[in-house]
Parts: C-alpha cells; sequence; structure tokens
C-alpha cells in the first residue's frame, strides 16, 4: 500500500496520541479523585470505555484515508503490439504518388492507427540508412499520430536497419546482427506485428535485410509491408543529382513472404485495416493504483458512529 500524503497520517498519528494520552489522563485524574473523595469505584468501570476507545480508533481510519492511501492491484488486458516501420529517404520525397511518396505513407499509417483499438499498442520507428525509434509503443495512439506527423526526408534507404529497430522496439533489448549475419534468440513475440512503409528501394546488404526478416519470423513477429510509390518510378533530385526511383514490389514481398506477413500496394492501403484483426492478443498484467481513501473513510464513519452510541449508552451522553 502506498501513501499520497504522508505528512498527514503523520499529523493525524500524532493527533490520536494526544488524544489517548488525554483520554488515560483524565480516567486516572477521575478515579484518583473519587478514591480521595473516599468513593469505591465501581470495578465495571475501571477498564477504559469502549465507546471511548473506538471514537478514537475512528479518528485515526480518519487520518489515513485523509494520507489518500492507495493500493497496487494487478489488472490483466489482452494487449497487442504494432510497430509501424516508416520510410523517410530520399527516394520518398519522389512525386510519382501524390503529394509525394512520404506523405502518402504518413496519410495511410495515421488512418492505420486511428483504426486501431486501444487494446493495440502501437509504436513508430523511422528508417533510412540507419533507424531509430521516434515512439515507444503504448496504449496512446496520440501519441504515435504526433510521431507520423513529424516525419521528415534525409538520407538513405536500410531495410534491415528498419526491421532490427523495429525489432528491439518489441523486445525491449537492442537487436543487432552478428558477424556471422544471425541474430540472438529474441524469445517468442507472436502477439507482435511490423508494419513497413517503403518504396522497397533498399542501399543496405540485400542479405543482412534477409537475416532481419529471418530473425523476425523466428521470433513468431508477422512483417506487412506497404509498397509507396509507382513501378514506373519518377525523379528525385538529391545533393544536385537527378535518381530514377520506382517502387521495389519484389523486395517487399519477398520481407513479407518471409515472416508470413502480406504486401500490400499502396492503392489498397485501405485493407491496412484488416491487419488489426490477424493481431493476435496476449494477456498481459500490469499494476494500477487503487485509491482507498473512500473505504477508509466509510471504516471511520462506522467505528465513530458505534463508539458514540456505545458513549450514550454508557453515560447518557455523547462526549
Amino acid at each position: 500500500m502506498s501513501i499520497a500524503s504522508p505528512a498527514w497520517l503523520v499529523v493525524g498519528a500524532l493527533v490520536v496520541a494526544a488524544l489517548v494520552a488525554g483520554a488515560v489522563g483524565t480516567s486516572r485524574r477521575r478515579r484518583a479523585a473519587l478514591a480521595a473523595a473516599g468513593v469505591v469505584a465501581d470495578t465495571r468501570n475501571r477498564r477504559f470505555p469502549l465507546g471511548v476507545w473506538l471514537s478514537i480508533a475512528g479518528i485515526a481510519v480518519l487520518s489515513t484515508a485523509v494520507a489518500r492511501p492507495a493500493a497496487s492491484v494487478p489488472v490483466t488486458r489482452a494487449a497487442g503490439t504494432v510497430i509501424l516501420a516508416m520510410d523517410v529517404s530520399n527516394s520518398m520525397s519522389a512525386s510519382d504518388v501524390a503529394p509525394n511518396r512520404l506523405e502518402a505513407a504518413k496519410t495511410a499509417a495515421t488512418a492505420f492507427v486511428e483504426a486501431q483499438p486501444s487494446s493495440v499498442d502501437i509504436g513508430v520507428v523511422a528508417f533510412q540508412t540507419g533507424a531509430l525509434t521516434t515512439d515507444q509503443p503504448s496504449a496512446d495512439h496520440t501519441q504515435a499520430a504526433a510521431a507520423i506527423h513529424r516525419l521528415q526526408i534525409a538520407g538513405g534507404t536500410s531495410l534491415a536497419a528498419a526491421i532490427l529497430t523495429s525489432l528491439s522496439a518489441i523486445t525491449g533489448k537492442a537487436v543487432v546482427l552478428g558477424k556471422d549475419g544471425t541474430v540472438p534468440d529474441l524469445g517468442y513475440w507472436g502477439s507482435a506485428t511490423i508494419v513497413l512503409f517503403s518504396d522497397g528501394g533498399d542501399q543496405g546488404n540485400a542479405d543482412a535485410t534477409a537475416a532481419a526478416a529471418t530473425a523476425a519470423q523466428d521470433a513468431g513477429v508477422h512483417i506487412e509491408t506497404v509498397g509507396v510509390g509507382t513501378t514506373d518510378g519518377a525523379t528525385v533530385e538529391v545533393d544536385g543529382y537527378r535518381i530514377q526511383t520506382a517502387l521495389d514490389e519484389d523486395t517487399l514481398t519477398a520481407i513479407a513472404t518471409t515472416t508470413g506477413g502480406t504486401y500490400h500496394p499502396a492503392s489498397d492501403a485501405a485493407e491496412l485495416d484488416g491487419i488489426g484483426s490477424t493481431i493476435k492478443l496476449r494477456l498481459t498484467t500490469h499494476h494500477e493504483a487503487l485509491p482507498l481513501a473512500g473505504a477508509f473513510t466509510a471504516l471511520a464513519i462506522a467505528v465513530l458512529a458505534i463508539g458514540a452510541i456505545l458513549t450514550v449508552l454508557r453515560t447518557g451522553r455523547i462526549v
């Protein structure tokens, strides 16, 4: 149990201690006065009256309520994890998809986020030559949408980096290829899905991309790829040079197929809503604070009421 305002608990303890000391002192002085007057006290009244004890106990419970206690309770919920891997390389500035590939991808990704229930945790990874997790997986979908909106074009393309960084976001630990091109055992993450938005152009090592896709497969992570662009392509200007770039559907299809996922052309991006129904949800447990102030207040009122009733029955007075 946690206490939000421990200072009030200390104040309450001091008040209760003062009341106990005062009540005990008063009782002793009363008995001493009766003895001095030669009055023999009734043995039934030698004990401290129960009604007073209960009244003091009620005040103690009430002071605890004021300190705002809370209990940490385990709560289970069904959840899945989706990582949106967004290609922000220079080729995504091509305008063969209006207004350009990146903006089209951002629109489709935002629509996907908005269609997902709160039981799905969503994270965002931006990739070019390297990759960066711009938003960790969480149930707060507004953060994911904001991260997508902030994406800007820069650099080359590494699909391997996109997959490995997405796996890092899923597993919570850095995932890198070894010198022999393999990835350590990541465990099984069957409730996780990577949705990769890209034109498929890969300036990285094709073997590394294949190894990264295999690592995802071994971890039970499906990769759904979304091809953004056209096979006819377009020309983009990079550092003063004009470069022809076209959608590479074969690469994106190979990645998806390796992991048991599906390739989606950008023109069919609306079909992405169906991915949500294929996400395998898992039961997760997290702890939430359960406020107890109300329960303590109710208990305090009950104890005070019983104490008052006993005092009235015994003395005919409330105090």
